[in-house]
């Protein structure tokens, strides 16, 4: 990101420099020009994706304060064993952690206090319907936090359903959860056949269940019944998630908004791409790290296997794959 000086010192030109860095890492909703004839957005931000974040980072740039963005995000690894390598974080967890430090780092050069990120772990929102039990989705926090406090990641927290609620009780955590806060289904359906964002979200949602669905159950159900199933809780899921995502803006209200799923343009969230992938879908929880020779990205590990990719494994746990034989230039 060569170019990018520190030479901005008001808060518009400070806000305007953070949401331009943001931008650059976006997964970003594919989109029309607005009804108000501005052009589409490209690669930079327009006027109005800057104002529908303006305020928020002005909030704490004018109080000298760390810039605060939350991302409900690493919930728990997907259950199908062919996508990724087994339940417990491994170097596609740590290259992401790793790359939101970063990004608060940078931060950092246009505004001197830089910026904080409280990652709202949703694995115990929605464990239950994606088939992850809470001892596996504990474990799994556990292990993010320790790398975390090992690699001295200090701009990065973790703040999950206990933390909102208090208690460890998951199933009671839930069922307040959704008394509180969730759309209901019906809801949620008509907002998947009326609007392209949630039918959009929806579809990718489902897909992603379905894979699952198949890794998991194989030629015990049938297809047309693992995607009957698996389209009834992608609607749960998205449900809970919508539930989560008001209960973060309730607990952190002046905090901006960042999302691991594509976004529409001049969008209240920003989706943000964690690492390097052909799929805009894929997360470090449904996938696995490859390692090329050249570039490492995300890939599902049947692909990786495809490709006749070799595991490596690191303090005792399978880490991600290397391979194929990288081109050698002479």
């Amino acid at each position: 990101m060569s170019g990018w000086s520190r030479g901005p010192t008001s808060p518009s030109e400070v806000s305007e420099k953070i949401v331009k860095l943001l931008y650059h890492f976006q997964r970003v909703e594919k989109a029309p020009a607005t009804n108000t004839g501005d052009e589409v957005c490209g690669p930079e931000p327009c006027p109005a994706c800057l104002e529908a974040h303006r305020a928020k980072l002005d909030h704490f740039i004018r109080r000298s304060q760390p810039i605060h963005l939350v991302l409900p995000a690493f919930p728990a690894k997907s259950p199908n064993p062919s996508k990724v390598l087994g339940t417990l974080p491994d170097l596609g967890e740590y290259v992401a952690l790793g790359f939101l430090q970063t990004l608060c780092d940078y931060i950092g050069h246009f505004h001197p206090p830089g910026a904080k990120i409280t990652i709202c772990s949703d694995g115990h929102v929605f464990g239950d319907v994606v088939g992850v039990t809470d001892e596996v989705v504990t474990e799994y926090r556990v292990r993010l936090a320790e790398m975390i406090e090992t690699a001295n990641w200090s701009s990065l927290e973790l703040y999950g359903l206990d933390d909102a609620f208090g208690g460890a009780d998951y199933p009671k955590l839930r069922q307040l959860l959704e008394l509180d806060y969730a759309p209901s289904i019906e809801e949620l359906k008509q907002n998947v056949r009326t609007d392209n964002a949630s039918r959009r979200l929806f579809n990718g949602i489902h897909r992603f269940m379905f894979e699952d669905a198949v890794g998991v159950q194989g030629d015990r159900v049938s297809r047309t019944a693992l995607r009957k199933e698996s389209k009834e809780r992608a609607y749960q899921t998205i449900s809970r998630s919508n539930a989560w995502s008001r209960v973060v803006a309730e607990r952190f209200p002046q905090a901006v908004r960042l999302s691991i799923h594509p976004q529409l343009p001049h969008s209240e969230k920003i989706g943000v791409r964690l690492l390097r992938s052909h799929d805009a879908w894929l997360t470090p929880w449904h996938g696995v790290v490859l390692d090329d020779g050249t570039k490492i990205s995300l890939v599902k590990r049947w692909d990786a296997e495809k490709l006749d990719a070799s595991v490596v494994w690191r303090n005792g746990r399978p880490s991600h794959f290397v391979g194929p034989e990288p081109a050698i230039k002479s």
